[in-house]
């Protein structure tokens, strides 16, 4: 499906058996469905956050067979305790996130994606989806620190120097 849509995958799956996966740029919904037909194509099997609101019948068990896990976001706190909990006690769990926590154009990105690298003690791949080249990858593993504003600053920084095309570019920025 991912050549039929003119797509080209950028990298192989993740080596380890848990880890982040960062979606950058997420500005529509077909950057999910561009994703998971890559991580498919290379034998992965990810999981993401969408919004609970959108798992209806007969869409919801669509989204769930995809690996889409419903959350509610007014209680992030939550929300990332429980994804911490789901990863530590799964045997694999590749998590796909976007950072900027929504389609719309945002210069603060969200840093739930540290916050649960850290604690479950997994890595961070810094995933994208270029709409210019249609080229989509899992991207270069990051390093994390203990300084999630400094790391978020270098990574939008890192993704900024990439030059990637969005599906809708007014919707996406780096800073």
């Amino acid at each position: 499906m991912l050549k039929l849509l003119g797509w080209k995958a950028g990298e192989p799956k993740v080596p380890e058996p848990k880890c982040i996966i960062l979606g950058v740029p997420h500005t529509s919904f077909w950057d999910f469905i561009v994703s998971y037909f890559y991580y498919t194509s290379v034998g992965g099997n990810a999981r993401c956050m969408i919004k609970k609101e959108l798992f209806f019948p007969p869409l919801g068990w669509i989204l769930k067979a995809m690996g889409g896990i419903p959350v509610d976001r007014k209680n992030s706190t939550n929300l990332i305790r429980s994804v911490i909990n789901n990863c530590k006690e799964m045997d694999d769990f590749h998590l796909a996130i976007a950072p900027e926590g929504t389609r719309k154009a945002v210069r603060r990105w969200k840093t739930g994606f540290h916050t649960i690298a850290r604690h479950a003690d997994i890595p961070v791949y810094m995933g994208y989806f270029d709409w210019n080249r249609k080229v989509v990858g899992r991207g270069q593993k990051i390093e994390l620190t203990d300084d999630a504003a400094a790391d978020l600053k270098r990574i939008q920084q890192m993704y900024e120097e990439m030059n990637l095309g969005a599906k809708h570019p007014e919707q996406y920025k780096t800073r």
